[in-house]
């Protein structure tokens, strides 16, 4: 028949699973620290400035300011139901991760809609509108990175656009009469309907 486990054998063991615990408790919150900090630091690995928002999720499109087309429908579409993709610098693919540009000339090339791989260069494209005038589907610039058109988006309406930023990390609607995006507008540019070509004026 085992021995009764003394009184002082029974103490012994409440200070070993209360040391137990309390490293425990220690290591998940060193652990939960450096994920919070690396959380912080890939925040900030890629191109800036950009603003912080809400999550993506509370905004929805504003499709009632212009009218749509078929084709700036089906466009928009497209590019909505990647909201939430991660960035990924130099990205160009739903699976992986989009960059600006990446993520507009995937989603024109799902519709026949031929682009080029920069902001710089989609910026020839089509032609001009003013920013009182854009539209769905227009596509809108920003200097952001670099001087001259070093960000890029999809218009969804006359006060928002879709993109993918890397600030938030992933594909997201943008309010863009904020002041961030109004100070650092170059313009707008119309490649559904047009006829892709150089720079051009209207």
């Amino acid at each position: 028949m085992a021995a009764l486990r003394r009184p002082a054998d029974t103490a012994v063991m409440e200070h070993v699973h209360y040391a137990l615990r309390a490293g425990l408790v220690l290591l998940l919150a060193m652990a939960s620290s450096v994920c919070a900090a690396r959380a912080m630091t890939q925040g900030g690995v890629y191109p800036s400035p950009f603003p912080t928002v809400p999550s993506p999720a509370a905004l929805r499109p504003d499709t009632q300011q212009v009218p749509w087309s078929p084709v700036a429908s089906a466009v928009l579409r497209t590019a909505l139901q990647f909201q939430g993709v991660p960035y990924l610098w130099g990205g160009e693919s739903p699976v992986t991760g989009f960059d600006c540009s990446g993520f507009v000339r995937y989603v024109l090339a799902q519709h026949s809609v031929p682009a080029p791989r920069t902001a710089t260069e989609q910026y020839a494209l089509g032609t001009r509108v003013n920013l009182r005038n854009v539209r769905a589907g227009d596509l809108v610039f920003f200097s952001t990175v670099a001087p001259g058109p070093s960000h890029v988006g999809l218009v969804i309406s006359g006060v928002e656009f879709v993109h993918a930023p890397a600030a938030s990390g992933v594909v997201r609607i943008e309010q863009m009469r904020s002041s961030y995006w109004t100070s650092r507008y170059v313009g707008a540019r119309r490649v559904l309907g047009a006829t892709p070509g150089p720079f051009s004026t209207e």
